[in-house]
């Protein structure tokens, strides 16, 4: 089934984690399922350092500790139970990297959102899970949250958003009009869906 072809966005914030560690313990064990751990590169701007060097070591330690975090993240879900070869570790580089590099495809670093959405589309990936970041009411009426947005414009698919705190559920479903929204009681995360559920035990 489509909807067991799992793709988890992450960087390495405390949500990502936690993300990771919600969709391990969703499908533990289960067999049929892949899970994808994807990470898209961004670096600070330049401007924020006083010179070249000093914004490469900050760019460089950063590299470390997003391919760090991915390490740790497919040792959760080796925890949780998924088998080690159902866990694929996807390092997107940033295109504005000051870092040596060959890899063939490489983040613009205009929109993580669209670039996770493509990365769906390309993989054909049924459910997406995301952790939500702590941005405030303001920052995300301005700019949008790369989780609402993977909300309003991915289509096909089932969104999970993860957050430190229980948060109100929401089944998305999409019948060729305008979205319905659905409220359920609140739980681990909130739940947009555009496929059939699984059948997922705990």
């Amino acid at each position: 089934m489509k909807c067991k072809k799992i793709i988890v966005a992450v960087d390495a914030s405390d949500n990502a984690m936690r993300a990771v560690q919600y969709t391990g313990n969703i499908i533990g064990s289960s067999p049929g399922f892949t899970v994808e751990l994807l990470t898209i590169e961004r670096f600070p701007a330049r401007d924020l350092f006083p010179d070249e060097q000093t914004w490469k070591a900050s760019c460089e330690q950063t590299r470390v500790d997003l391919q760090t975090f991915q390490e740790k993240a497919a040792f959760a879900l080796f925890e949780a139970g998924v088998p080690s070869q159902s866990v694929r570790k996807r390092y997107v580089t940033s295109c504005n990297s000051p870092l040596s590099g060959d890899a063939m495809q490489c983040s613009p670093g205009t929109s993580i959102a669209q670039e996770i959405i493509q990365e769906i589309k390309d993989g054909g990936f049924g459910t997406v899970v995301i952790g939500r970041r702590g941005v405030s009411k303001a920052e995300e009426f301005l700019f949008g949250s790369v989780s609402t947005k993977i909300i309003h414009y991915c289509r096909g698919c089932a969104v999970w958003v993860v957050g430190g705190s229980a948060l109100r559920r929401v089944e998305r479903i999409t019948l060729g009009r305008r979205p319905r929204h659905r409220l359920a009681p609140p739980g681990d995360a909130e739940l947009a869906v555009g496929v059939p559920d699984v059948g997922l035990h705990r």
